[in-house]
């Protein structure tokens, strides 16, 4: 009778601890999630590579003769010409004063001289169709024209050498101090101008791409310091040789620079862009599992996660192109995927 007891009172209170206990341990445990609605996108795949950014155009000027210095001012500003300063082709930048030398071109003379010349060979032209001069007097007289007018036009060039003009658009990048006034010895610095509204870069690029590169081909350009800015460029020229030693071959991509955000020098990191397509799909590379079926990512219906096999197509250093085992609005799992398994039930922590 007491066994019987005994046995009874066992029952009783193992079957209370099962009632008290917490029905959650015996319920499936929801992961948490992060989910994202598949959209159609672009996307495209590219080869990077990295180079130094020049000027298109660069010009660095120098004193013809010796002279007295004076810095003109920048009609844009009022103030004299500084480091940073655009200037148009045209622009007198500095003029170099010597009145010895201005008085020993003798302009004013020589094209006193040239207006008595053109003068005589209209007269010699003239008399010649009256008969009243040979043809050696005729020749003679457009000579001396000839020779007056050259004159002229080495003055004016001796004269050109008292003034630094800017010969191209562009910006001053170098502006040697000089005090206003203090004589300067020819082949001195005065200015040098860049023009990096068109730039370029030289790249060398790994041998497996040369049938993948072509001229044309868009590169989008970035440097660290303007992280928020991408520059487009585009493939000029490619050499058909293969540097021996370094297995690469040369490139050349032509920048535009309109607003002049890179800056000459810069070192650019650029992505060659080699195949582009719209409205896929396109889902970040890091999501995808590596499984020995194959390539899976994870989806979520009705609090429900499922693996779907994937096949990809284009891909970069981010996304990929998937082109089959989904589709448009499926709720991509972007977090939380590194725990669960097929039909696991998650919550959306989104």
């Amino acid at each position: 009778m007491k066994k019987i007891i005994f046995l009874l009172s066992t029952a009783i209170i193992a079957f209370t601890g099962c009632r008290n206990q917490d029905p959650n341990l015996t319920a499936d445990v929801e992961i948490p999630v992060s989910v994202e609605d598949i959209k159609l996108k672009s996307i495209e795949e590219f080869i990077n590579t990295t180079g130094t950014a020049f000027p298109k155009g660069e010009i660095e000027l120098k004193s013809k003769i010796t002279a007295s210095y004076f810095l003109e001012k920048n009609s844009q500003t009022g103030r004299s010409w500084q480091l940073g300063d655009r200037v148009k082709n045209g622009s007198v930048i500095a003029r170099l004063e010597d009145q010895e030398y201005i008085n020993n071109v003798k302009l004013e003379t020589n094209q006193l001289n040239l207006e008595l010349m053109e003068s005589e060979l209209k007269k010699q032209e003239s008399l010649y169709e009256k008969g009243g001069v040979t043809l050696k007097d005729l020749k003679t007289a457009g000579i001396n024209y000839e020779n007056a007018k050259t004159t002229v036009v080495n003055a004016k060039l001796q004269l050109d050498k008292t003034k630094i003009v800017a010969p191209i658009d562009g910006v001053i990048v170098d502006l040697p101090y000089y005090t206003q006034g203090t004589q300067i010895e020819t082949g001195k610095t005065i200015v040098k101008i860049m023009d990096y509204q068109i730039m370029y870069m030289d790249v060398q690029l790994p041998e497996k791409y040369i049938s993948v590169i072509k001229p044309g081909q868009i590169a989008r350009l970035t440097n660290y310091t303007i992280p928020k800015d991408t520059i487009i460029g585009k493939i000029t020229q490619l050499s058909p040789a293969i540097n021996a030693d370094t297995r690469t071959f040369k490139g050349n991509i032509s920048i535009e620079n309109r607003n002049y955000i890179l800056r000459p020098g810069m070192f650019v990191k650029a992505d060659i862009v080699t195949s582009h397509k719209d409205s896929v799909i396109v889902v970040p590379k890091t999501i995808i599992l590596s499984r020995q079926k194959g390539k899976t990512v994870f989806i979520v219906d009705r609090g429900v996660a499922t693996e779907r096999i994937i096949e990809t197509g284009l891909e970069n250093i981010t996304d990929v192109e998937v082109i089959r085992g989904l589709a448009k609005n499926d709720r991509l799992v972007t977090s939380g995927f590194e725990t669960l398994s097929n039909r696991s039930k998650v919550k959306i922590i989104k």
